[in-house]
Formats: C-alpha cells, sequence, structure tokens
C-alpha cells in the first residue's frame, strides 16, 4: 500500500484548520495540525512531514522566523499561508526560504495544487541525474551532491542551500552557459506563470549568489543578461560522486 504524504498544517484559526484537515484528507493525505509554533515543533518532532503549510501571523512566533529557522536544518517544503498580499511580504518569505506563497482567502482546490506541485518539484529527477555516473556536478571548484543536495565549496565548506535555492541552482546547471529568462525561472521552479513585476526569481537569485560567494556587484558565476535573464557562466562536469 503506498504511504501518504503527510502535510503539517500551522495556523491558529480553528475554521482554517478543520478545512483543510478534511480536505486534504479526502484528497488521500495525512494531515497533521498545529495551531501555533510549539504545536509545530511537537509536530514535527513526531512525525514524518512531507510539506508544511504555514501561517505568517501565529500567537506565539512568528511564521517568517519559523520557516528560517527550519530552513537553517532542514530542506522540508514549506507553503507559507497569510493574509498577507504585498509583494514585499511574498519577497521576504521567498527570502527566508518558502517554497510557495498562497494569500487568503483562498480556494482549497489553488492550496492542493500547489502542495501537489511543490511534492512533484521537489521530488522531480531531472534527466542528468537518472544516470548514476551524474551524482555529482561540478562547476568552477564547487560540488554539488544530487542525491544529497550537499553543495560543497571549493575550500570544503559545506553551504546550506533552501529548496527554492536548490532547485534554482540546479536549473541552471542543467542549462550551462545558456540564458534562462525570468517566466522560464519561475515556471520550472515554482510550476507557476510569473506575475506582472513577480521579483521572486531575483531574491534567489542574489541568495544564490551570496551562497556561491559571487560578488553581486560584479558577479562571475551567475551573470544577468539585461533584458533577458541569467545565465550559469561555467563549464558543468558530471562525476560519479563527490569525492
Amino acid at each position: 500500500m503506498d504511504t501518504k504524504d503527510s502535510i503539517l498544517i500551522v495556523d491558529d484559526d480553528p475554521e482554517i484548520r478543520r478545512l483543510l484537515v478534511d480536505y486534504l484528507a479526502k484528497n488521500g493525505f495525512d494531515p497533521v495540525a498545529a495551531k501555533d509554533g510549539r504545536e509545530m515543533a511537537q509536530a514535527l518532532d513526531r512525525h514524518a512531514i512531507d510539506l508544511v503549510v504555514l501561517d505568517l501571523n501565529l500567537p506565539d512566533a512568528d511564521g517568517l522566523t519559523l520557516c528560517r529557522d527550519l530552513r537553517t536544518r532542514s530542506n522540508l517544503p514549506v507553503l507559507m499561508l497569510t493574509a498577507r498580499g504585498e509583494e514585499a511580504d511574498r519577497i521576504v518569505g521567498i527570502e527566508m526560504g518558502a517554497d510557495d506563497y498562497l494569500v487568503k482567502p483562498f480556494s482549497p482546490r489553488e492550496l492542493l495544487a500547489r502542495i501537489k506541485s511543490i511534492l512533484r518539484r521537489t521530488r522531480a529527477l531531472p534527466p542528468n541525474l537518472r544516470p548514476e555516473s551524474q551524482r555529482c556536478l561540478a562547476f568552477a571548484g564547487w560540488r554539488l551532491d544530487t542525491a544529497t543536495r550537499a553543495l560543497t565549496a571549493p575550500d570544503g565548506v559545506l553551504v546550506s542551500l533552501s529548496g527554492g535555492e536548490y532547485r534554482l541552482l540546479r536549473m541552471l546547471l542543467d542549462h550551462p552557459n545558456r540564458v534562462l529568462n525570468r517566466d522560464q525561472l519561475v515556471e520550472m521552479i515554482h510550476g507557476r506563470t510569473a506575475e506582472p513585476y513577480d521579483r521572486a526569481i531575483d531574491v534567489q537569485v542574489s541568495r544564490l549568489r551570496q551562497r556561491l560567494r559571487d560578488d553581486p556587484r560584479e558577479p562571475q558565476l551567475i551573470q544577468t543578461v539585461r533584458g533577458e535573464g541569467y545565465v550559469l557562466a561555467a563549464a558543468v562536469e558530471g562525476r560519479p560522486a563527490c569525492d
């Protein structure tokens, strides 16, 4: 029998928790509910969670802080669920490591579609990962282990990546020296079309440059092609393992 994906719903509104628990259960998921940050921590300890639906406004903690703290120790996908709809709030959510952002009031069907999309993206096996000989991707002295998602710097230091940062890096590594525009990146990484003036990808590129120690004033690895998009300016070599 297939194991159901476990979705942790963190929201202080009991009606929203009840609605989502019932809806997700009817659609083949194993939902777990928490009303605040304390119960969220307990649920993460007790259950094998596959994705977190996290409200930003909680009684005992700020959802953005919880997302940031979770990201420092886990690549668990996070879908922000909040009444804050301003672009600045969406950008901060992405900066803290959220994989997607849904504004209240929302349609349960849209939430379900977002959850399925995030799970597909996080589990997708890119073509150049399928052969075992391509487990390690080496570029400009860096090494990315695609099985463990471990990124190793040229000096041997392990660098932590959020789920979104990992997918962005994988997309660039899969298409080295090729310009990818913002619409392509949003579609491939977030599974949706870009909204007008959507800066989520720009924020993720900025954060990934920091991870790669790429000078934002004169980036050498992830270069901006004005009016077009971004390009990874490096040769990529596939290896059996990251030694």
